[in-house]
């Protein structure tokens, strides 16, 4: 469709002569033409190997009994709301390549960015809380499950996603309740706070100062939260004397720390670079697929118990397909 009807197809006139933005274009890679298809391969391709890998943990956990504890109700949950995060935002830039709709309604817009900022904050607040699930486990290790009931793991699982969704609802409050009247282009592929405040024909001060302090309580808090924690577990771990005893503990929270330093480096890298550039929907990318993809790859390679899990399943597939085959 032609630029100028996407665009008259995205407001409408009211009472008072003024135009209201019906919809939003995310133009995403539209300026890359001939990249869409290897594009669209590519993130469908990163996008199933995510939710499978995921998909694939949540039942090791719950199938394998010697996955039944805390550590792992958290790996869980974590598994579950990275299928949540990359679904919010991958389809629909799968469709824009695929198809060339660009449009989003308004609704669709705020609902989109409503979920992609309340799920990456309930992942800043997860993350935060299994650090706390590390330290426990190795400065209290035989007060740990006494502490650590099921009924305090439920409630610090359970935690993050009202603190993510609560504060997100305000940030999205406050950016839906500005007025827009055109332009409509976003120059990305999901709609995030920043360019919809660019977009915006009314003063966004209340909006940017939401967002300021979001940002503080959403990042720098459980940031802050998880540096503390590792400052306590790294100086535990330097004063255990035998060398094998330093590399079991450190093995107990290797791998949240690698998903740690992957979400907080590649986020900081999106949100440092400078808003437009090209360079910055391709770390968006890292940041919105990538990272998901590899964590569940994390958490299997790096961690004993799971690969004893996976090696388990795997015999008892063969041994159902002998049983099958003979048959």
């Amino acid at each position: 469709m032609d630029d100028n009807l996407l665009r008259l197809a995205s407001y409408i006139t009211d009472d008072n002569n003024k135009t209201t933005v019906k919809e939003f274009i995310l133009l995403a890679f539209s300026d890359l033409a001939q990249l869409q298809i290897l594009l669209f391969v590519t993130i469908l391709l990163s996008y199933l190997i995510c939710v499978t890998g995921n998909i694939y943990i949540i039942i090791l956990i719950i199938t394998d009994p010697l996955l039944h504890n805390p550590m792992y109700t958290f790996i869980g949950t974590f598994a579950f709301l990275e299928i949540m995060f990359v679904t919010v935002t991958i389809p629909k830039l799968l469709d824009n390549l695929i198809s060339g709709k660009k449009s989003i309604s308004f609704l669709e817009c705020f609902t989109q960015l409503y979920f992609f900022n309340g799920l990456g904050i309930t992942e800043c607040y997860l993350l935060a809380v299994m650090a706390f699930d590390r330290d426990l486990a190795i400065n209290n290790p035989l007060h740990y499950l006494s502490i650590m009931s099921k009924k305090l793991c439920f409630k610090l699982a359970v935690a993050p996603w009202i603190v993510g969704l609560s504060i997100s609802f305000v940030t999205t409050f406050c950016t839906a309740r500005l007025n827009y009247c055109g332009p409509n282009q976003i120059n990305n592929f999901v709609c995030d706070a920043a360019p919809l405040q660019d977009l915006s024909c009314s003063d966004p001060l209340i909006s940017k100062l939401a967002i300021l302090v979001a940002a503080v309580l959403a990042v720098v808090i459980p940031f802050i939260i998880i540096i503390g924690f590792y400052i306590h577990i790294i100086n535990t771990i330097l004063k255990i004397k035998s060398s094998a005893g330093k590399k079991k503990a450190f093995s107990t929270c290797s791998s949240h720390l690698t998903v740690v330093s992957l979400y907080y480096g590649t986020a900081m890298i999106v949100y440092i670079t400078p808003i437009g550039t090209q360079m910055d929907k391709f770390l968006a990318l890292v940041y919105t697929v990538l990272t998901p993809m590899l964590n569940p790859f994390i958490y299997s390679l790096r961690n004993k118990d799971v690969k004893s899990a996976i090696n388990k399943s795997k015999s008892l597939l063969t041994g159902l397909l002998t049983v099958s085959t003979l048959h």
